[in-house]
């Protein structure tokens, strides 16, 4: 069975493929509306995007256009990072339906746990406001599964104390070489599916040595590697692309990476900055 078809079970019951594909970068239009389209015909069935994306339009059209079902096609939205009140949630929710064009989102998450220009900034009590509307908005049926995103052990401790609900996912920056373990250990203790956006490092993997003779080892790609790495590890990788071949070549991952190459990748360190949590 390919990885494309496969299926992690979130802590509600609902099903989400092991592979998602990230649309963070890609400009709203033909790009954005191509890259979709081209994903969803060689088989992807889960699409990430995000109302700060802006390519919520063009993606919501290459999903209807595809000719596909809707419970066929997993599709993630994401808050406005800046949306911190219950009411601001509520607005960019509906604004964000509104441009998808779709009658229902399979998951929803809070973009980040801070606006994008207050980065590290304490909106813990906002948070808490901005989880009852994630709440209410489940309620409605018009998302099947809520999380977050960018959250910290601090910021995922502060929303279970407060939640009737749990989060379900948790996206955050995870990619060889920096895997964020306390981050990851938490959500994954409390029941959160663990998703990793820019699992190639925004492509810097791609020029590290130690990660490139492990892939030839296999005969793969440095791509291939890093999204077979996220699976063995349990998490849900999201690769991004436009190209036709990188996107065919992001799901060719049906080998598996023994355990003690798994541990020489596990202990590499500082293979890019990671300091850029817009994913």
């Amino acid at each position: 069975m390919s990885k494309l078809t496969e299926t992690y079970e979130l802590s509600n019951g609902v099903k989400i493929p092991k592979i998602g594909f990230g649309t963070w970068q890609v400009p709203n239009g033909q790009v954005a509306y191509d890259a979709v389209a081209e994903a969803l015909s060689q088989g992807y069935r889960h699409i990430d995007t995000a109302w700060q994306y802006g390519n919520e339009e063009s993606v919501g059209r290459a999903i209807r256009d595809s000719g596909l079902n809707r419970e066929d096609v997993f599709v993630t939205s994401k808050l406005a990072a800046a949306a911190k009140s219950y009411d601001a949630a509520m607005k960019t929710f509906d604004e964000t339906m509104d441009r998808i064009g779709l009658d229902y989102l399979d998951l929803y998450l809070i973009h980040a746990p801070w606006p994008w220009d207050e980065m590290g900034a304490d909106y813990s009590t906002q948070n808490i406001e901005v989880w009852q509307a994630m709440e209410d908005i489940y309620k409605t049926g018009k998302v099947r599964a809520i999380g977050i995103s960018n959250f910290n052990v601090a910021d995922q401790k502060n929303i279970l104390k407060h939640a009737t609900i749990m989060p379900m996912v948790n996206q955050i920056q995870y990619y060889i070489g920096y895997t964020e373990p306390d981050i990851t250990f938490y959500a994954q203790d409390h029941n959160m599916l663990v998703e990793a956006f820019s699992p190639l490092a925004t492509g810097y993997l791609l020029n590290n040595e130690a990660v490139k003779d492990i892939a030839a080892h296999y005969d793969v790609s440095v791509a291939q590697l890093a999204i077979r790495y996220v699976l063995q590890h349990g998490l849900l990788p999201l690769p991004k692309a436009t190209n036709s071949a990188h996107i065919e070549n992001n799901k060719q991952v049906e080998f598996e990476i023994s355990v003690a190459d798994m541990a020489v990748l596990d202990k590499l360190k500082d293979t890019a900055p990671g300091e850029d949590h817009n994913g």
